[in-house]
Protein backbone atom coordinates (compact mmCIF):
# COMPACT_ATOMS: atom_id res chain seq x y z
CA UNK A 1 0.00 0.00 0.00
CA UNK A 2 0.94 3.35 -0.54
CA UNK A 3 0.52 5.29 2.52
CA UNK A 4 -0.84 9.12 1.18
CA UNK A 5 -1.50 12.33 3.05
CA UNK A 6 -4.05 14.88 1.06
CA UNK A 7 -3.55 18.58 1.99
CA UNK A 8 -6.32 20.68 0.81
CA UNK A 9 -7.80 24.12 1.72
CA UNK A 10 -11.19 23.64 0.51
CA UNK A 11 -13.24 20.65 2.05
CA UNK A 12 -15.34 19.42 -0.78
CA UNK A 13 -11.82 18.98 -2.96
CA UNK A 14 -10.22 16.71 -0.25
CA UNK A 15 -13.31 14.92 0.43
CA UNK A 16 -13.74 14.64 -3.59
CA UNK A 17 -10.39 13.70 -3.78
CA UNK A 18 -10.14 11.10 -0.65
CA UNK A 19 -13.45 9.36 -2.08
CA UNK A 20 -12.03 9.07 -6.01
CA UNK A 21 -8.76 7.80 -4.24
CA UNK A 22 -10.79 5.19 -2.45
CA UNK A 23 -12.65 3.67 -4.94
CA UNK A 24 -10.35 3.86 -7.80
CA UNK A 25 -6.87 3.52 -6.55
CA UNK A 26 -6.77 0.47 -4.14
CA UNK A 27 -3.04 0.44 -3.71
CA UNK A 28 -3.38 4.03 -1.60
CA UNK A 29 -4.05 4.19 1.81
CA UNK A 30 -5.40 7.90 2.95
CA UNK A 31 -3.28 7.94 6.57
CA UNK A 32 -4.36 11.64 7.14
CA UNK A 33 -5.56 14.58 5.52
CA UNK A 34 -5.20 18.47 6.53
CA UNK A 35 -6.53 21.48 5.61
CA UNK A 36 -3.28 24.19 5.32
CA UNK A 37 0.40 23.84 4.77
CA UNK A 38 1.25 24.03 8.71
CA UNK A 39 -1.01 21.06 9.07
CA UNK A 40 0.16 19.51 6.32
CA UNK A 41 3.73 19.32 7.45
CA UNK A 42 3.08 18.41 10.74
CA UNK A 43 0.85 15.51 9.39
CA UNK A 44 4.02 14.77 7.11
CA UNK A 45 6.26 14.90 10.08
CA UNK A 46 4.04 12.60 12.01
CA UNK A 47 3.24 9.89 9.59
CA UNK A 48 6.22 9.53 7.37
CA UNK A 49 4.07 8.82 3.65
CA UNK A 50 5.19 7.69 0.63
CA UNK A 51 3.51 10.45 -1.22
CA UNK A 52 1.30 13.40 -0.78
CA UNK A 53 -1.14 15.38 -3.01
CA UNK A 54 -0.12 18.78 -2.38
CA UNK A 55 -2.33 22.12 -3.18
CA UNK A 56 -1.28 25.04 -4.06
CA UNK A 57 -2.71 27.85 -3.14
CA UNK A 58 -3.72 27.76 0.50
CA UNK A 59 -3.73 30.08 3.81
CA UNK A 60 -0.95 30.35 6.32
CA UNK A 61 1.75 28.27 4.14
CA UNK A 62 0.70 27.87 0.68
CA UNK A 63 1.87 24.33 -0.68
CA UNK A 64 5.55 25.46 -2.99
CA UNK A 65 6.25 27.11 0.64
CA UNK A 66 5.28 23.77 2.65
CA UNK A 67 7.67 21.92 0.22
CA UNK A 68 10.56 24.19 0.93
CA UNK A 69 9.95 24.19 4.79
CA UNK A 70 10.88 20.20 4.73
CA UNK A 71 14.72 19.98 4.54
CA UNK A 72 14.52 16.21 3.39
CA UNK A 73 11.70 15.42 1.25
CA UNK A 74 11.53 11.12 1.68
CA UNK A 75 8.09 11.17 -0.25
CA UNK A 76 6.39 11.26 -3.95
CA UNK A 77 4.86 14.76 -4.86
CA UNK A 78 1.04 15.01 -6.51
CA UNK A 79 0.16 18.65 -6.83
CA UNK A 80 -3.59 19.57 -7.27
CA UNK A 81 -4.54 23.31 -8.39
CA UNK A 82 -6.76 25.25 -10.28
CA UNK A 83 -5.53 26.60 -13.49
CA UNK A 84 -2.58 28.93 -13.15
CA UNK A 85 -0.26 29.28 -16.14
CA UNK A 86 2.95 30.28 -13.94
CA UNK A 87 2.58 27.94 -11.51
CA UNK A 88 1.44 25.10 -13.61
CA UNK A 89 5.06 25.83 -16.30
CA UNK A 90 6.92 26.16 -12.46
CA UNK A 91 6.00 22.68 -11.99
CA UNK A 92 6.19 21.14 -15.27
CA UNK A 93 9.08 22.83 -15.49
CA UNK A 94 11.03 20.91 -12.45
CA UNK A 95 9.21 17.76 -13.73
CA UNK A 96 6.62 17.24 -11.01
CA UNK A 97 3.13 15.45 -11.77
CA UNK A 98 -0.09 17.46 -11.32
CA UNK A 99 -3.78 17.19 -11.92
CA UNK A 100 -6.22 20.00 -12.31
CA UNK A 101 -8.83 20.33 -10.01
CA UNK A 102 -11.80 19.03 -10.09
CA UNK A 103 -9.39 15.95 -10.48
CA UNK A 104 -10.01 13.97 -13.32
CA UNK A 105 -10.70 9.99 -12.26
CA UNK A 106 -8.72 8.41 -15.32
CA UNK A 107 -5.46 10.95 -14.69
CA UNK A 108 -5.82 10.40 -10.99
CA UNK A 109 -5.59 6.10 -11.66
CA UNK A 110 -2.28 7.36 -14.13
CA UNK A 111 -0.75 9.54 -12.15
CA UNK A 112 -0.41 6.72 -9.11
CA UNK A 113 -0.11 4.23 -11.74
CA UNK A 114 3.45 5.57 -12.88
CA UNK A 115 4.64 6.92 -9.25
CA UNK A 116 8.17 5.56 -9.29
CA UNK A 117 10.43 4.62 -6.41
CA UNK A 118 11.41 7.97 -3.74
CA UNK A 119 14.47 9.46 -4.19
CA UNK A 120 14.99 11.70 -1.83
CA UNK A 121 18.03 13.89 -3.81
CA UNK A 122 15.85 13.82 -7.10
CA UNK A 123 13.27 15.23 -5.08
CA UNK A 124 14.83 18.24 -3.43
CA UNK A 125 16.77 19.18 -6.79
CA UNK A 126 13.22 19.47 -8.42
CA UNK A 127 11.86 21.16 -5.28
CA UNK A 128 14.61 23.41 -5.50
CA UNK A 129 14.32 24.23 -8.94
CA UNK A 130 10.45 24.47 -8.91
CA UNK A 131 11.24 27.51 -6.15
CA UNK A 132 13.61 29.54 -8.00
CA UNK A 133 11.06 29.15 -11.36
CA UNK A 134 8.20 30.62 -9.11
CA UNK A 135 10.51 33.08 -7.96
CA UNK A 136 11.65 34.35 -11.33
CA UNK A 137 8.65 32.98 -13.71
CA UNK A 138 10.34 35.23 -16.27
CA UNK A 139 14.20 34.16 -15.95
CA UNK A 140 15.70 31.57 -18.01
CA UNK A 141 16.79 28.66 -15.97
CA UNK A 142 20.03 27.08 -16.88
CA UNK A 143 18.63 23.57 -15.86
CA UNK A 144 15.79 21.49 -16.81
CA UNK A 145 14.65 18.62 -15.37
CA UNK A 146 13.70 16.09 -17.77
CA UNK A 147 11.77 12.58 -17.07
CA UNK A 148 12.99 9.67 -18.61
CA UNK A 149 12.45 6.01 -18.82
CA UNK A 150 15.13 5.93 -15.88
CA UNK A 151 14.12 8.54 -13.38
CA UNK A 152 14.17 12.15 -13.64
CA UNK A 153 17.58 13.33 -14.71
CA UNK A 154 18.86 17.47 -14.53
CA UNK A 155 20.58 18.79 -17.99
CA UNK A 156 21.99 21.95 -18.55
CA UNK A 157 20.20 23.85 -21.57
CA UNK A 158 23.06 24.93 -22.82
CA UNK A 159 24.06 21.40 -23.46
CA UNK A 160 20.71 20.71 -26.06
CA UNK A 161 21.14 20.96 -29.43
CA UNK A 162 18.35 19.34 -30.94
CA UNK A 163 15.10 18.00 -29.86
CA UNK A 164 13.00 15.59 -32.27
CA UNK A 165 9.35 14.07 -32.18
CA UNK A 166 9.41 10.57 -31.22
CA UNK A 167 5.45 9.72 -30.67
CA UNK A 168 4.71 10.69 -27.51
CA UNK A 169 8.25 10.68 -26.25
CA UNK A 170 11.11 13.12 -27.62
CA UNK A 171 14.62 12.42 -28.30
CA UNK A 172 17.12 15.14 -26.68
CA UNK A 173 20.56 15.39 -28.52
CA UNK A 174 23.50 17.07 -26.71
CA UNK A 175 26.68 18.97 -27.68
CA UNK A 176 28.47 15.37 -26.67
CA UNK A 177 26.64 13.85 -28.59
CA UNK A 178 24.70 12.00 -26.29
CA UNK A 179 21.20 11.19 -26.82
CA UNK A 180 18.50 10.46 -24.41
CA UNK A 181 14.65 9.75 -24.68
CA UNK A 182 12.18 11.80 -22.66
CA UNK A 183 8.81 11.07 -21.89
CA UNK A 184 7.39 14.30 -22.98
CA UNK A 185 6.31 15.29 -26.10
CA UNK A 186 7.74 17.88 -27.78
CA UNK A 187 4.79 20.66 -27.89
CA UNK A 188 5.28 20.25 -24.16
CA UNK A 189 9.27 21.16 -24.54
CA UNK A 190 8.61 23.88 -26.94
CA UNK A 191 6.60 25.49 -24.10
CA UNK A 192 8.96 25.23 -21.59
CA UNK A 193 12.21 26.13 -23.36
CA UNK A 194 13.11 29.70 -23.84
CA UNK A 195 12.14 30.72 -27.17
CA UNK A 196 14.87 33.11 -28.22
CA UNK A 197 17.19 30.30 -27.65
CA UNK A 198 15.09 27.39 -29.16
CA UNK A 199 13.49 27.34 -32.17
CA UNK A 200 10.94 24.83 -33.30
CA UNK A 201 12.04 24.62 -37.10
CA UNK A 202 9.49 21.48 -38.20
CA UNK A 203 6.57 19.52 -36.44
CA UNK A 204 9.28 16.99 -35.49
CA UNK A 205 12.32 19.22 -34.92
CA UNK A 206 13.20 21.89 -32.38
CA UNK A 207 16.85 23.57 -32.61
CA UNK A 208 18.78 25.83 -30.65
CA UNK A 209 19.89 28.62 -32.42
CA UNK A 210 23.51 28.67 -30.98
CA UNK A 211 24.61 25.38 -32.31
CA UNK A 212 23.27 26.87 -36.15
CA UNK A 213 26.18 26.24 -38.16
CA UNK A 214 25.01 27.09 -41.79
CA UNK A 215 21.24 27.73 -43.76
CA UNK A 216 20.90 26.22 -46.41
CA UNK A 217 18.40 28.18 -48.76
CA UNK A 218 15.79 26.28 -50.55
CA UNK A 219 11.72 26.03 -50.44
CA UNK A 220 11.91 26.07 -46.45
CA UNK A 221 15.70 25.27 -46.15
CA UNK A 222 17.74 23.53 -43.93
CA UNK A 223 19.87 24.15 -40.98
CA UNK A 224 23.20 22.38 -40.48
CA UNK A 225 24.39 22.03 -37.03
CA UNK A 226 27.35 22.14 -35.24
CA UNK A 227 27.14 18.33 -34.70
CA UNK A 228 26.99 17.90 -38.34
CA UNK A 229 23.19 16.72 -38.50
CA UNK A 230 20.98 18.32 -41.28
CA UNK A 231 17.21 19.51 -40.15
CA UNK A 232 14.79 20.70 -42.60
CA UNK A 233 13.08 24.29 -42.29
CA UNK A 234 9.14 23.92 -43.26
CA UNK A 235 7.89 26.18 -45.49
CA UNK A 236 5.76 27.91 -42.96
CA UNK A 237 8.38 28.20 -40.76
CA UNK A 238 11.13 29.97 -42.98
CA UNK A 239 10.17 33.57 -42.66
CA UNK A 240 10.28 33.04 -38.45
CA UNK A 241 13.06 31.32 -38.54
CA UNK A 242 15.01 33.75 -40.81
CA UNK A 243 13.91 36.71 -38.85
CA UNK A 244 15.02 34.52 -35.74
CA UNK A 245 18.71 34.57 -37.21
CA UNK A 246 18.59 38.41 -37.46
CA UNK A 247 18.58 37.58 -41.86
Amino acid sequence: MISTVIIEDEPKSRASLAAKLREFCPTVEIVAEAEDGIEGKAMIEEHAPQLVFLDIEMPNLNGFEMLNAIPEKKFNVIFTTAYDQYAIKAIRYAAFDYMLKPVDVEELKAAVAKLSAINTAVIDMQASLLQEKMLHPMKHLNKLAIPTMDGIMFYSINDIVQLEANRNYTNIFFIDKSKITASKTLKEFEELLPVDVFFRAHHSHIINLGYIKRYIKGDGGQIELQTGVYVDVSRRKKEEFLKAIGY
